[in-house]
């Protein structure tokens, strides 16, 4: 069932109410282990997140990490947990992290257990710092209360990638039988081999960011004054700890989420990424303190919102597009005062359905700019192939508000990226300059750069099918659009069956992967449009944008231009009434 303490009360209770359909979603299915590792609702069953699905996942890793490690036992693996808890099944992040420690502790493998609630970046962070083999994080991010997750990292500080989560899921079907220490979370707390790495980790972190505080007079100056919000996560007292550490001003906390909360009480998602409902609160306090700039960190802080108070009193949130903008001109500026080196040794990175603005900046500035596929996992990896050849890798970002600001962290840190923009926004006041202001500047001068990103709702995996292959065939077998209003399909990009027109052998580079349908296309306006399926929801995604050149500064044009091209798509690509697609909820 689960064995938490309401597991079997949550089972005999719908098996009193004959709830078939509620107890076949519970035990019809088992949980799939992928890249990003295992996220589902808590609660009793194999497709839920229990003690029992977490002691067999945990002994499925542990034996790949055996088979994979030779000396396993001498690194070990760090653990660490967030705050979500599910009162009635008894399940939490911290139970199920202890228990994955015993799982590890029975085969004689050294374990550094966070004895509190820490950031996601803290694990892959504490991986590469103590030299260890793997990490694993238990959270939900920024999921609904209800559910939870099971993130994985490797030795080398990034998220896994194939293969690996194809030889992990083998091994966890090998080992569902719970092995007899694997329950012994009381005797696992009290063995040698259980180690607390939070303070060692606390400090070494902090030392680690402060490498990009470059204007620690300016930020001991700084008149600006900055909100933050943790949304009832793990984030307040680590990004107090941040900005402390770059001679900030604290930030003002918002009082009724800053201490850690499962129930998420004053939100309907916890997500930042919503904008406005959840930051609701925090613009009440920004406009009581006078903070012209709010921070805004998802639940495990991984994510960074940003927010700017404009002169007639109205806030924009910026997108993930936008700030990724900020931070990689910022990063690049902050390399230049230092006067490191030679810019071809300089890389940037972003998801392939990011903006493509770092490409507009390396191409005037003279150093790389790379994409990858979807999800941190890619752009952490690639990070660390292009680290070891001798490169540095000053920033990566992607447009779900995920930014990599320091090589400590091979993936998305919303800790140092609060920071950071802690002084940016600092560094720029003293030139009265907002951060708005600042964001015009760089579409002046390296080409504005507009995006529109939205989904679909589609429940039916036939009509998702039918309508990429529609595109796929278009008029006729294997052909594409060659236009969409009126605008000319430059070239076709096709993640799924591995097809790039503009390479010479028709062959992409990017990896492929059957399972998930991406479609990239290029007009000859400028404009990019991708079109993808999700893998953890039932939507169907688009992102476009228009890359102008510079000079091209008539934004309203601009926009309206992309806004056609947005409608043409739609019409003509997805046929929303046609294959009776629900759009995104207002």
């Amino acid at each position: 069932v689960g064995f938490e303490p309401g597991s079997s009360a949550l089972v005999k209770d719908l098996v009193k109410e004959g709830s078939v359909e509620k107890l076949k979603k519970c035990f019809g299915t088992r949980m799939e282990f992928g890249t990003a590792g295992l996220r589902a609702p808590m609660g009793p069953g194999t497709s839920c997140m229990n003690d029992l699905t977490i002691i067999q996942t945990t002994q499925g890793f542990c034996c790949y990490l055996e088979h994979c490690f030779s000396d396993l036992q001498d690194r070990g693996v760090v653990i660490g947990f967030d705050a979500r808890a599910h009162t009635a099944s008894g399940g939490s992040s911290k139970r199920f992290a202890t228990l994955a420690a015993a799982v590890f502790i029975s085969r004689g493998v050294p374990v550094y257990l966070f004895s509190d609630i820490t950031p996601t970046p803290f694990v892959p962070f504490t991986i590469v710092h103590l030299g260890l083999c793997a990490g694993i994080m238990v959270t939900a991010s920024h999921n609904p209360k209800e559910d939870n997750g099971y993130k994985v990292y490797w030795e080398n500080g990034a998220q896994i990638i194939p293969p690996h989560d194809k030889g992990i899921s083998t091994t966890i079907e090998e080992n569902l039988e719970p092995w007899p220490q694997s329950w012994d979370a009381d005797g696992a707390i009290q063995s040698p081999l259980l180690k607390d790495p939070y303070q060692d980790a606390h400090k070494a972190y902090f030392a680690a960011i402060q490498k990009h505080c470059l204007h620690r007079d300016v930020n001991k100056k700084s008149e600006v004054k900055i909100v933050h919000t943790s949304v009832h996560g793990v984030g307040h007292s680590f990004v107090q700890a941040a900005f402390e550490a770059f001679d900030l001003h604290p930030p003002f906390a918002v009082q009724e989420q800053k201490d850690p909360d499962p129930e998420f009480p004053t939100v309907k998602y916890p997500n930042p990424e919503e904008g406005e409902g959840v930051l609701t609160l925090s613009f009440a306090l920004a406009d009581k303190e006078g903070a012209a700039i709010i921070l805004a960190n998802d639940p495990d802080a991984d994510r960074l919102a940003v927010a700017e108070k404009q002169k007639g009193g109205q806030w924009t949130v910026f997108s993930g597009n936008e700030l990724g903008a900020l931070l990689g001109w910022w990063m690049f500026q902050c390399w230049k005062q230092n006067g490191e080196g030679d810019p071809k040794d300089v890389y940037m990175l972003a998801s392939t359905v990011s903006s493509k603005i770092l490409r507009a900046i390396a191409l005037k500035e003279g150093f790389h700019f790379e994409e990858t596929l979807t999800g941190f996992k890619w752009m952490g990896n690639r990070a660390k192939d292009l680290l070891e050849q001798g490169k540095k890798v000053l920033f990566a970002f992607e447009e779900a508000i995920g930014y990599m600001c320091s090589p400590a962290v091979l993936d998305k840190d919303g800790v140092s990226a609060a920071a950071i923009v802690g002084e940016m926004t600092s560094y720029l006041s003293t030139k009265k300059i907002t951060l708005s202001q600042q964001l015009k500047a760089i579409y002046e001068e390296y080409g504005y750069h507009i995006t529109k990103n939205s989904y679909f709702i589609c429940h039916d995996q036939d009509t998702i099918h039918r309508l990429f292959e529609r595109l796929r065939n278009y008029t006729g077998p294997s052909t594409y659009p060659t236009e969409c209003g009126g605008v000319v399909v430059l070239a076709v990009r096709d993640l799924t069956t591995g097809y790039d027109s503009t390479q010479p052998d028709k062959k992409a580079i990017l990896p492929t992967s059957k399972s998930s349908q991406m479609i990239t296309f290029t007009f000859a306006n400028g404009g990019v449009a991708t079109m993808r399926t999700s893998g953890t929801e039932p939507k169907i995604k688009y992102y476009t944008e228009l890359c102008a050149a510079p000079g091209n500064s008539d934004v309203t044009h601009l926009k309206a231009e992309l806004d056609n091209l947005v409608d043409a798509i739609i019409e003509d690509f997805f046929q929303p009434k046609k294959n009776n697609l629900q759009p995104r909820p207002e």
